[in-house]
């Protein structure tokens, strides 16, 4: 039989862990990962209110996970270097009062660069959690936090839709769409209050330095990837779209090279001596491209092509959900019995889903009963919950204790990337195919099965482990 262990752990820990710090830290993790998606119900309210633009509507979205993604590595060497807690408390004080700017953003530009600045709190919040987690919490304790913090992540995706149409129904004050975006600020504010008194302080030996050259060098790469792909479709894909893309695999190229001469590299590339760890990555990337996509295009299809409301559209997410929620409370007993395949199971179901949606949506047409939808994303869901628990533990299986922090910087990189470059990529091919919605909606579809399809073979590069 086999089993998912969890890394190897960090010589400091607490022997008598409370859950009080694992429920801030999961709180952090949950509200920036909710934030991602929450915004795909808001999307016909907002363009509407603001005057946005297509390309500015997919910004809304991947500018968030861009600036995240960017940031993600250089705050877990901040947290090394200055302490975990404390970059936490400073990335959720960033969050929280970016949520308050977007929730009061006069134009649509506005909003897009407070949303960015969300982003860049919740990458300093992140890669903490993971570390702390790793120094805090040992044996079955830490087993279960990790998958506590799998299923935070996953349920901030599934229901976020669900809590977008809740609030936007609700029009509390009559801010509307705004509330998506306030309703972070007493959260927030909230498990800010406790940092201080649950959250241990913790941070790497001395010689520790930071790396400003991998820094940029990363960040400009992946801004040159999503950058072109968000703008070049309704610009008619003219040249300096091109050279972007083409700049962009040189810069993280020369961000490779540089790790392995660096002499405090952001990666190590010790790391990628792992085959758990690499092949662990790239399943990572490839999950994170199709569900934040997802997301966004069920959200256009109900709202614009179907013409329901915010609230309905939430509630046709309900069956996701349940699906999510029932699979993932048994996907650690999969995980135990069917060890690196319980992530090519949950990735075929996915696929599944997809295919049943796909069907169903060009069979309705415009008019057939929404509630046909239900079978493929409960389907959906199952596969999804399959996937997120476990994934965490199983990629970073292996990676010695001096590296955890490090490989969890890698591992929040690669699904944020992931999830911005896949809102990039389905926005080109959704729109490409915008004859009717439900033609869109099945074509965007195509490209996740394959996706999916892809991280089912990935899989079969892990190591099988006990």
């Amino acid at each position: 039989m086999t089993a998912i262990k969890a890394p190897a752990a960090a010589p400091v820990r607490v022997a008598a862990p409370g859950w009080g710090t694992l429920l801030v830290l999961l709180t952090g993790i949950f509200i920036t990962t909710l934030d991602f998606f929450i915004v795909n119900v808001a999307i016909p309210a907002t363009q509407r209110d603001l005057n946005a633009t297509p390309s500015q509507i997919q910004f809304l979205v991947a500018g968030f996970g861009v600036a995240l993604a960017a940031g993600l590595i250089t705050a877990g060497r901040l947290g090394d270097l200055y302490g975990r807690r404390r970059m936490f408390a400073i990335g959720l004080t960033v969050f929280t009062l970016a949520s308050a700017a977007c929730g009061e953003a006069p134009t649509a530009g506005f909003l897009i660069g407070a949303r960015v600045v969300q982003g860049l709190g919740a990458a300093l919040l992140m890669p903490q959690v993971l570390a702390i987690i790793n120094t805090v919490y040992t044996g079955e304790y830490r087993a279960r936090a990790f998958n506590a913090y799998g299923v935070a992540m996953g349920f901030g995706g599934v229901f976020g839709q669900l809590i977008g149409g809740i609030l936007i129904r609700a029009d509390i004050a009559g801010l509307g769409w705004r509330t998506i975006f306030l309703i972070n600020v007493p959260v927030g504010a909230a498990a800010l209050a406790l940092v201080p008194r649950l959250v241990p302080e913790s941070r790497a030996a001395a010689g520790a330095r930071l790396d400003p050259v991998g820094t940029v060098l990363v960040s400009l790469g992946l801004v040159a990837i999503v950058f072109p792909l968000v703008q070049g479709r309704e610009q008619g894909w003219p040249m300096w779209t091109w050279e972007c893309l083409g700049a962009a695999v040189v810069l993280l190229a020369a961000f490779a090279l540089y790790q392995r001469r660096a002499a405090a590299p952001l990666v190590a590339p010790a790391l990628f001596r792992h085959r758990s760890f690499t092949a662990g990555t790239a399943v990572s990337l490839l999950q994170s491209m199709t569900m934040g996509s997802f997301f966004l295009v069920l959200a256009l299809y109900l709202q614009q092509g179907r013409g329901l409301s915010a609230l309905e559209s939430g509630l046709v997410f309900l069956p996701l959900g349940l699906g999510y929620f029932l699979s993932s409370a048994r996907a650690a007993a999969v995980a135990a019995r069917l060890g690196r395949q319980v992530i090519a199971v949950g990735a075929l179901g996915m696929a599944l889903g997809y295919t049943v949606l796909a069907l169903t949506a060009t069979e309705l047409g415009e008019h057939g009963a929404v509630g046909w939808v239900i079978p493929g994303l409960v389907i959906a869901g199952a596969g999804m919950g399959l996937v997120m628990a476990p994934l965490p533990a199983l990629v970073l299986n292996g990676v010695e204790p001096g590296h955890a922090a490090a490989a969890s910087g890698v591992l929040s990189t690669a699904q944020q990337a992931g999830g911005a470059i896949g809102v990039a990529v389905i926005g080109v091919v959704f729109y490409g195919a915008l004859g009717t919605f439900p033609h869109a909606f099945a074509a965007g579809l195509v490209l996740l099965i394959v996706l999916d399809a892809l991280v089912a073979a990935l899989v079969q590069l892990l190591p099988r482990v006990r």
